[in-house]
């Protein structure tokens, strides 16, 4: 397997670290998506992602797209260490958990968007700040009460599942836009274990090849 990668990127931090709960075996190939126009936008890769976005995942020669499509296809086809349960409600419920943050918070906040905002709409480094906070905190609020309805350990009951693989990468984003997330002590206690885990320290930012 090959991930087409950006160690900022949470899209990928969350299929870097489902590839590691599930101790898989890949290989790691950095896009920037800075440098060079964006490497996410050559031909080459546009092949493989038609969208150019990060993260792409290849395997037996098919390209995978779409952080929680991928996450999910590794936990089909890799189901020993499962990261949603075997039963419809509590399935339902971590999706919505999972799905609160990669189509509530990220598409309002990825880098692309953050791009528009400043260039074509004249924001400056405080307003987009702001943004960014806004929709992390409007969504966090209510994930907090999912996971005291549902949680454990980790967002629901006792064992890590697709949800917590998404929330620690937006908190690491959260920590990086100066987020105060005191309002949020299950999401953050949650955090504080899983980024002490091995599979998510592997997974985290500062510990990738491209990091700059």
């Amino acid at each position: 397997m090959k991930l087409y990668t950006y160690f900022r990127s949470s899209a990928a931090y969350r299929v870097r670290i489902a590839l590691n709960l599930k101790a898989l075996d890949y290989t790691a190939v950095p896009t920037n998506l800075r440098e060079d126009g964006g490497q996410h936008r050559k031909p080459d890769y546009l092949e493989l992602n038609p969208q150019a976005l990060i993260p792409t995942l290849m395997d037996d020669g098919v390209s995978f797209t779409q952080s929680l499509a991928i996450i999910e296809y590794l936990d089909e086809k890799f189901p020993d260490i499962p990261l949603l349960p075997e039963f419809p409600a509590a399935r339902a419920h971590i999706r919505a958990m999972a799905l609160a943050i990669a189509c509530d918070i990220h598409p309002l906040n990825n880098l692309r968007v953050l791009n528009y905002l400043q260039s074509e709409m004249g924001r400056d480094d405080s307003a987009i700040k702001q943004w960014y906070q806004h929709w992390i905190l409007l969504t966090f609020d209510g994930l907090e009460k999912l996971v005291e309805n549902y949680g454990g350990d980790y967002c629901y009951g006792n064992t890590i599942s697709l949800a917590d693989v998404c929330l620690i990468p937006q908190i690491a984003n959260a920590k990086r836009f100066d987020t105060d997330l005191s309002d949020f002590p299950r999401l953050t206690r949650i955090n504080d274990i899983l980024t002490q885990h091995p599979a998510f320290i592997a997974a985290a930012p500062e510990n990738q090849p491209d990091k700059g």
